[in-house]
């Protein structure tokens, strides 16, 4: 803005302003800039400008170039100025190179190319380019460089392609760079400039060179054709360029800190980078000059390193050599000992991607990259854990996990949030026998367990389930580590269930491994452990809740402590937070009148099936991914959100899915496995949380589901939940008293339509106080209804089948599945749907994103729809589908309205 200011009062100098009457642009500037208040500055801006439109309508020609100074600099402040338009038209017909200038300055700021006034422009741009000034020729090519239209580029292109062959080097330079322009605009006249551009990279004037670079590098990106010309005439020319401008002798015109123009360095490697990319000749040819280039240039100086860092992208870019990949990766170890955090980053950077490319080379650079996670800026230190992330394998995971771990204990709060998730990830990518997994996790759980997350927990609580002649070492090492560490959460969770589960271990010293010391703790010792964990941890519901069970079990376990065990279960009678006071009272019930079968209800829990936890850990963390994808910018090509993710309704997805003016779309319902049921799935409680209109999540409240319930959840608010989704009738319970649901109907997991008292069980079997556990199930039966075509057009079909939950005639499970009718592969399919606010929606993540050809095969997805309206109003569902059919993106929608009667 000080630049234009500076040329717009030195040309109000130049043409004695001060004759003509009226105000000059000085002394506005000067009023504006003495105003102290926003009102006072809007108040000089309108007398201004009604100053300049009396000028205007009097046709005062004198003061035409005064008024266009004066409305740019108004422009630049903010103010409206279109009124003024055509006098930037008016100076740019005059015949002198003065008014031209600020015709043409002025129309650059005021006009953009959307405008049609600067259709009139055309023919005096026309003759502008033909006038035998230079400086006019320059006006006309800056002009049209930075407004050009598509029209305009095309009327105009023939004038441009003849200057470009002038003998004048700024004519050229600027002809080049307003080339740039045309090509964007009309990417099919590249193929116009393609021989112009490879000619101008033969002139000597750097000036033209860089512009002749960014014209070629403009026409590789418009046009294959130009690609390949290109790559066939001028890699000779940009190997000459590089070669003279690193070998040439101190030019002061040229020269940054001590670096020969690093800026034609810098570009003619980006162009170097563009024609060797996939291309091993032209690849060949360079390798020798970005050798010199890598090995010659200082890098003391910050040009140095600009030049160095695009060298190294450009080899990483290209088919280079073995051994230019490992110069390039050996500078970029360079960079990582500066001293400047830019450097370092960029470094971290280009490794992350050079990793794939020779991850033995980028090893050898261990070291430092570790020295780097232990950086004070916060983002080096997180890029570089993720480059040793990427680091890790086999051979090296012992000692860089070692070495995490070691940082772990002084890093940074904020920091050890990502230390911690990396670590574990690496413990259990690499991990290469069961002891040297418990040992890490044990540690990272004593110096960060505050950090670990409950899916990581749950997965060591299934290792050791599986490690039953690791279960004594494990159980002696997370007592100690709760002795020293009591205030980590995770690590009391995992270690109160463990002293749960196998503290006669603990107590006798059972299953001691070759060198480990033996611990002295006592029954009284493991109940004080857990004492200690539930008094200091009583806020957290799901350690408190925890640290009951544990009490429960140790109370079957050592007989000797019960009655010391039920004293500390009765004090949490009270409690204010309703779960802990429920486990209380059913536990302290159980123990004070139900001894005959404590120690059979209280056995040890089973082994833990290893795979099946793998593959359901597996689905949660996809959906977790798809879920942090729901931030990524919608491209004209439809949605990009996974499959079973939801979307929150936005306004084009409302008047997509308007089904009707009183019915809002419902968002659907992702379905994911929070990170606090893990004892859930201990227990293997395959319960599907539902959420519907009025009824409260029990993800939070009913975290750990009712140990002493057999395969059952807790109900809210009297509204069961389905604890098997797949089962389509229930038989009644057996009268076996281990088999007896000892909560009774509070935890029933069925829904229930007829209850039938059953008195053939003997009255002492009623175990909580009169609430009898004995119901049997009738009454449900699956209702079947015919399929449907829910979708179809000449690219795709889509059918649904439809399954009635037990019990809920609401309720309905909708199988989708998506053929594909052309012949080509649809890949990134994703399936959306939406209902009216009176139906529940959830969308089951699909079986997969690609859809074979020609019916060759297709893609399912599972729905479940609840009509909380049903047998008055019908289901109704608008439907959107995004897929690439041959990298080209497309998008289809339908409603569906032929849903069989009765849903």
């Amino acid at each position: 803005m000080d630049t234009v200011e500076k040329i717009v009062e030195d040309f109000a100098s130049d043409i004695a302003m001060s004759s003509f009457s009226g105000t000059r642009l000085r002394d506005m500037i000067r009023a504006i800039r003495a105003c102290k208040t926003a009102a006072e500055e809007r108040a000089v801006v309108r007398r201004e400008c009604a100053a300049i439109r009396t000028s205007i309508s009097e046709n005062e020609p004198h003061l035409r170039h005064r008024n266009m100074a004066k409305l740019m600099f108004i422009h630049m402040l903010g103010y409206p100025t279109h009124f003024a338009q055509m006098e930037c038209l008016k100076l740019i017909a005059a015949a002198g190179f003065p008014e031209k200038r600020v015709g043409y300055l002025g129309l650059m700021l005021l006009l953009d190319e959307r405008q049609e006034v600067l259709m009139l422009v055309t023919n005096s741009l026309k003759q502008d380019l033909n006038h035998p000034n230079q400086f006019i020729v320059g006006l006309a090519l800056c002009a049209l460089g930075n407004i050009c239209s598509a029209e305009m580029a095309r009327d105009l292109s023939p004038e441009v392609e003849r200057l470009m062959r002038s003998r004048e080097v700024n004519t050229k330079k600027k002809t080049a760079l307003c080339s740039i322009r045309i090509v964007r605009k009309v990417p099919d006249l590249a193929e116009n400039f393609m021989a112009l551009a490879a000619s101008l990279l033969k002139e000597k004037h750097h000036g033209v060179l860089i512009s002749a670079i960014q014209l070629c590098t403009e026409l590789c990106k418009a046009s294959k054709d130009a690609l390949e010309y290109l790559r066939k005439n001028c890699i000779e020319g940009l190997v000459r360029i590089l070669r003279d401008v690193s070998n040439s002798s101190y030019a002061p015109e040229y020269d940054v800190s001590g670096i020969a123009d690093p800026f034609l360095h810098i570009r003619a490697l980006k162009l170097m980078r563009i024609l060797g990319q996939g291309d091993a000749d032209c690849s060949e040819y360079m390798n020798d000059i970005l050798a010199q280039v890598a090995t010659k240039t200082e890098s003391n100086k910050n040009a140095g390193n600009a030049i160095l860092y695009e060298c190294v992208q450009t080899i990483m870019g290209i088919e280079a050599t073995s051994g230019l990949r490992v110069l390039a990766i050996n500078i970029l170890g360079r960079f990582l000992s500066n001293r400047d955090n830019n450097i370092r980053y960029v470094a971290l950077n280009m490794l992350m991607r050079a990793i794939t490319v020779d991850a033995l080379a980028v090893q050898r650079h261990r070291t430092t990259i570790l020295e780097c996670v232990k950086d004070a800026d916060a983002s080096i230190r997180k890029r570089a854990l993720e480059l040793v992330f990427l680091l890790v394998n086999d051979t090296n995971v012992k000692p860089l996990s070692k070495e995490l771990i070691d940082y772990l204990n002084i890093a940074d709060p904020d920091f050890k949030g990502d230390l911690t998730a990396k670590i574990c990830s690496i413990v259990e990518k690499f991990s290469q026998d069961k002891l040297w997994y418990l040992d890490q996790m044990f540690k990272v759980l004593s110096l960060a367990g505050s950090h670990v997350k409950d899916d990581v927990c749950h997965a060591l609580i299934v290792v050791l389930s599986n490690a039953s002649e690791l279960q004594g070492y494990s159980v002696r090492s997370l007592y100690k580590a709760l002795q020293a560490y009591g205030k980590q959460g995770s690590l009391v969770r995992v270690a109160v269930w463990c002293i749960g589960e196998y503290g006669e271990m603990l107590v006798n010293n059972v299953g001691m491994l070759d060198g480990e010391e033996p611990v002295t703790a006592t029954e009284s010792d493991a109940v004080d452990a857990v004492e200690v964990a539930l008094n200091r941890h009583s806020a957290d519901v799901t350690t408190g809740a925890m640290c009951l069970v544990a009490l429960l079990k140790l109370s079957s376990r050592f007989p000797s402590a019960s009655e010391r065990v039920r004293q500390i279960v009765g004090r949490n009678k009270e409690n204010v937070v309703l779960e802990l006071q429920q486990r209380s009272i059913e536990f302290s019930s159980i123990m004070q009148k139900h001894q005959s079968i404590r120690s059979s209800l209280l056995e040890r829990m089973p082994v833990l099936d290893e795979a099946s936890y793998l593959v359901k850990r597996a689905t949660a963390t996809q959906a977790t991914i798809s879920a942090d994808k729901l931030a990524l910018a919608v491209t004209p090509g439809g949605l990009k959100l996974s499959n079973g993710v939801a979307k929150p309704p936005s306004a084009p997805l409302v008047d997509l899915l308007d089904l009707s003016s009183d019915d809002a779309p419902a968002s659907t319902i992702a379905s994911t496995t929070t990170p606090n049921d893990f004892l859930q799935d201990l227990l293997g409680i395959g319960g599907v949380s539902s959420s519907t209109a009025g009824v409260p999540s029990t993800a939070s409240t009913d975290i750990l589901m009712d140990l002493l319930s057999i395969g059952s959840s807790p109900s809210q608010n009297g509204t069961p939940v389905v604890g098997h989704p797949g089962q389509a009738e229930s038989k009644p319970i057996p009268a076996a008293p281990e088999a007896i649901d000892l909560l009774g109907s509070l935890s029933s997991s069925t829904p229930v339509s007829e209850i039938k008292a059953t008195s053939a069980l003997p009255q002492a079997m009623d175990l909580l106080d009169g609430l009898s556990s004995s119901t049997s199930v009738s009454g449900l039966e699956k209702t079947a209804h015919p399929s449907i075509t829910a979708f179809q057009s000449p690219t795709l079909k889509i059918t649904f089948d439809f399954k009635r939950q037990p019990g809920n005639p609401r309720e309905t499970t909708i199988h989708a599945t998506f053929t594909n009718l052309t012949s080509s592969t649809f890949t990134d399919f994703i399936f959306q749907a939406a209902v009216p606010k009176f139906i529940q929606l959830r969308l089951d993540p699909a079986s997969g994103n690609t859809v074979p050809a020609n019916g060759n095969g297709s893609v399912t997805q599972g729905l479940n729809v609840t009509n909380n309206q049903q047998g008055q109003k019908p289901l109704a569902m608008r439907i959107r589908m995004s897929y690439k059919a041959n990298g080209e993106e497309r998008l289809e929608q339908g409603q569906v309205s032929n849903f069989p009667s009765g849903l």
